[in-house]
């Protein structure tokens, strides 16, 4: 029988496997090949810019340790400022001061950043708040509970048949309404703005625009508005509103010393139904030429400390001392022309003679208002008109035909057409929009 083939051994197995392993392999053969390759070199990577807003500084942070007298462990950490912080002057440089100042806010409405949109729910403002910051849109969640229902017919149809699930917005005419009440109802800080209504000729429906304006002022605005009647020559405001007081501009001269807050003021003052305080001219032919400048500064100072928005009704005489007195308070100009020839042609010249005496900033920020129910107006091209005014003031609005105006008797808003009032609270938009929202 064969031998069998001896079986190797553990340790022979160990042994052989270490001699191989030892024993050149053709596959060790050096292959390596070396390609040069000349790349261009890498452009920088230019960060976009919104990256680069919230981008940190690849700088290093070195803190120190310091040994305070309370506590031995105290750290102090030196910050870096980012390379968005404006960089130190020279000045400051040589000064020694390490720390970049932080830019001044430049207004009122910049330090609380426009009603707290650019702050963070519940963040502390750097400096106390004034009350007009208490809004309804910052205190109140908008929910189904407190978010009111929508005005339009076919709106409120779905909301009512949806038991107020389906909520659609209001309709467009109502979002246009809206939003003029918000230009109207504009904020105002630092005092009383005064706005005169003033053109050179007669009959152009001065009187008729100073009450139309004063309507759609005290109407959309929740403050005080008085129209003041300073002609001389006996104007007709106070018989646009039902009369509730025989006192003029006269009584309130007399009776300033004794004048001692707005309920001994508001009995010289006639009311109408859109809360607006309405102050009589002398009706003494034999007196009117009696309320000078001074008389009308008086006034002036007391209205100022009662109402926000004060409307003065001049007479024609622009040289009169009154009209001096009154373009010296004014924040911004009405100035009425008719729709005729010789109308429009003296509204012009009103506007050059402000021009002429010093008046040139308020005759850029002045609103004309086109009267269209004068006579003559059919005959004239409006279009020219407006397009001779536009070159010269800041905007124009047209103040169309309605029979109550025409009467010349006493004025009901609810009563007015449609266009009337809106043609009306078009001009109260753009006159609250000229004047300064803060004044030092």
């Amino acid at each position: 029988m064969a031998d069998k083939p001896e079986e190797p051994q553990r340790g022979d197995l160990e042994s052989t496997s270490e001699k191989l392993s030892f024993r050149p392999s053709p596959l060790e053969v050096d292959t390596t090949l070396s390609i040069a390759v000349d790349l261009p070199p890498t452009p920088p990577q230019e960060i976009p810019e919104d990256e680069a807003a919230v981008a940190i500084d690849d700088v290093p942070v070195d803190p120190g340790f310091v040994e305070s007298p309370t506590d031995p462990t105290t750290t102090s950490v030196a910050i870096v400022a980012s390379r968005l912080t404006t960089a130190p002057t020279p000045t400051q440089q040589e000064a020694g001061g390490d720390e970049v100042p932080l830019p001044a806010s430049d207004s009122h409405a910049e330090a609380f950043g426009q009603s707290r949109r650019d702050r963070l729910r519940g963040e502390h403002s750097p400096q106390p708040e004034p009350a007009a910051m208490l809004t309804a849109d910052r205190l109140l969640e908008v929910n189904r509970k407190t978010r009111p229902g929508p005005e339009g017919p076919w709106q409120r149809f779905v909301y009512n048949v949806t038991f107020r699930t389906v909520n659609l917005g209001d309709s467009a005419k109502v979002r246009a309404r809206k939003e003029l009440d918000h230009r109207i109802q504009k904020q105002f800080e630092g005092g009383t703005r005064f706005v005169p209504v003033l053109t050179r000729k007669g009959g152009v429906g001065k009187t008729t625009v100073t009450t139309l304006l004063g309507m759609a002022l005290a109407d959309a605005r929740e403050d005080r508005i008085i129209a003041i009647d300073a002609n001389p020559d006996r104007g007709t405001l106070s018989e646009r509103v039902p009369k509730q007081t025989r006192a003029t501009v006269r009584d309130v001269v007399h009776k300033a010393a004794s004048i001692g807050g707005f309920t001994d003021f508001s009995a010289l003052v006639s009311r109408d139904e859109t809360r607006l305080d309405i102050l009589a001219s002398d009706t003494d032919p034999l007196l009117s030429e009696a309320f000078d400048e001074n008389d009308y500064n008086v006034v002036a100072d007391l209205s100022a400390r009662f109402y926000s928005i004060v409307l003065t009704d001049c007479g024609t005489g622009i040289v009169h001392s009154v009209m001096r007195a009154t373009l010296q308070r004014a924040d911004s100009l009405v100035i009425v022309s008719g729709g005729s020839v010789d109308e429009a042609r003296l509204a012009s010249e009103t506007l050059t003679w402000l021009e002429a005496n010093g008046y040139t900033d308020l005759v850029r920020n002045a609103v004309v208002a086109l009267n269209t129910a004068t006579h003559a107006t059919n005959l004239v091209k409006l279009e020219e008109i407006e397009s001779h005014f536009r070159s010269r003031v800041r905007e124009i609005v047209r103040i169309p035909y309605d029979p109550q105006l025409a009467a010349g008797s006493v004025v009901s808003w609810k009563d007015l057409k449609p266009l009337t009032k809106l043609s009306a609270r078009a001009l109260a938009a753009l006159v609250v929009e000229g004047l300064p929202a803060e004044r030092a």
